[in-house]
């Protein structure tokens, strides 16, 4: 009788050019996202177009290197799951308002993103011991409420964007209508893409299935090339090599209440990085247990450390490539390696980069509709599993913590007159449903030493098919 052990599809191998196929999809998919914070933060400092084009690089070089840490792992650092790490949008609003004070600069923007970082690496432990208060009944509803947000930014991807975009006119960064939202070009396209995906999902098999959404991707791509939406500008005056040294700007200077307000934002991801590592747990069929998610959360705090030596900001897992990995059903952490390979391969040609940039949005929008859904369906999965005829408390829970996350999807002014302080916190929908299902868990089941393990067990069984 064979002995052979039985790979765990998290750690199995695959083939180079599956892998490279594979690994192109995930960075196409969080692409635009990475891109973004850099864009915004360089507009806000009004820096120059080669400054710019440098903080991007830079970001993609450091998105490449920390996935790298996270997904393959070393010491007690990394999940060892197929995570995607890229800048956090939750750090945008404290380092604009950093950028609008005169008395600051770049170099305390990472100084704070230093300070920041260790913060989260010695706060990670004491983290992780939360997972007691994560019952199905808190983790569903905060997995749904991921995919529910993240839904919005499918949308407007494949509306082509923002409704409103920034634009840098004589160095200054401002705000105008993006003409092209809602276009039938960009609606007709991501339908196209969307379409694409679910065919080869339904007749296709084996490989070709697996790279579902990049194929539609493709096909939505030479489309927009065929009708002339695709520009290259900027290609040709771009480097084929260019090294990112750290401390480009210089030595990083430090500044209190910066620092307090990026520790805060750590906090923020921390608690979102907990949902969504739980989240991928649950698709791929790894337990994340209390070592496991510590060791997801330092990669955050240490990539935003690598972020703030190498220029550029702070780290978290991307939630949309979550949702691919569901879509595809490919749960080998090694092609998120070899992802992150490849966007430090951006990061250092930025010729490549500048032609993976030319994608248009609403090409990632079909596919973006697939995979934040996915994401969305996979907490209602986990809430299937939740006993709400016994426990009628648990509806409450779920009705209350799910509007909870909604006021800043449906509402976005809801909490502006709040003080400023709390904007990061009270604009975030995952925060807010994940401190409410909390709470709300705490109010109705107490700690859950009994009923809750009983619907850890209960839902451990069903999740065995896995």
């Amino acid at each position: 009788m064979s002995t052979t052990p039985i790979t765990d599809p998290v750690d199995e191998k695959l083939p180079i050019g599956k892998l490279t196929a594979l690994g192109m999809q995930h960075v196409l998919v969080m692409y635009a996202g990475a891109i973004a914070v850099p864009l915004i933060v360089g507009g806000a400092l009004h820096l120059a177009k080669s400054d710019i084009a440098f903080l991007i690089s830079a970001d993609l070089f450091c998105c490449g290197l920390v996935t790298l840490i996270q997904s393959l792992g070393f010491w007690h650092f990394g999940i060892r799951m197929p995570v995607m790490m890229g800048v956090t949008f939750a750090a945008v609003g404290p380092m604009v308002a950093m950028a609008g004070n005169p008395e600051l600069t770049i170099v305390h923007i990472y100084g704070a993103v230093i300070v920041a970082g260790i913060f989260c690496m010695l706060a990670a432990p004491y983290m992780s011991r939360m997972m007691r208060f994560f019952p199905p009944v808190v983790t569903g509803t905060v997995i749904t409420v991921i995919g529910i947000s993240l839904m919005g930014i499918g949308i407007n991807w494949a509306a082509g964007g923002q409704p409103i975009i920034g634009k840098l006119v004589d160095g200054v960064f401002i705000k105008i209508p993006n003409p092209d939202y809602g276009s039938p070009t960009s609606l007709g396209i991501a339908l196209v893409v969307l379409v694409s995906i679910l065919l080869i999902t339904k007749y296709v098999k084996g490989f070709i299935a697996n790279i579902s959404v990049l194929v539609g991707m493709i096909i939505g791509f030479l489309i927009a090339l065929a009708m002339g939406k695709i520009s290259f500008f900027g290609l040709a005056d771009a480097d084929w090599f260019a090294l990112i040294k750290p401390f480009h700007y210089g030595w990083p200077k430090f500044d209190l209440g910066s620092i307090i307000s990026l520790c805060l934002v750590m906090i923020v991801t921390m608690i979102e990085s907990t949902g969504m590592f739980i989240a991928l747990g649950e698709i791929v069929g790894k337990k994340v247990d209390d070592k496991t998610l510590a060791r997801g959360l330092r990669v955050d705090g240490l990539g935003s450390i690598i972020g703030g030596i190498f220029n550029t900001f702070p780290y978290t897992s991307f939630s949309q490539n979550i949702g691919l990995v569901g879509v595809t059903g490919v749960r080998s952490r090694y092609v998120c390696a070899t992802a992150g390979v490849i966007l430090m391969a951006f990061g250092l040609f930025p010729k490549m980069a500048n032609v993976a940039a030319s994608i248009p949005q609403f090409v990632l929008g079909g596919a973006g509709l697939v995979m934040f859904g996915m994401v969305a369906a996979t907490g209602i999965k986990i809430l299937a599993k939740v006993d709400f005829v016994g426990n009628r408390n648990n509806l409450f829970i779920v009705a209350v913590s799910i509007g909870a996350g909604m006021i800043p999807i449906v509402a976005p002014s809801f909490f502006d007159q709040m003080p400023a302080f709390l904007s990061t916190i009270l604009h975030s929908g995952i925060l807010l449903a994940s401190a409410m299902a909390v709470l709300l868990n705490l109010f109705f089941n107490g700690k859950g030493e009994s009923h809750n393990a009983r619907e850890y067990a209960v839902a451990a069984a069903q999740s065995s098919d896995h």
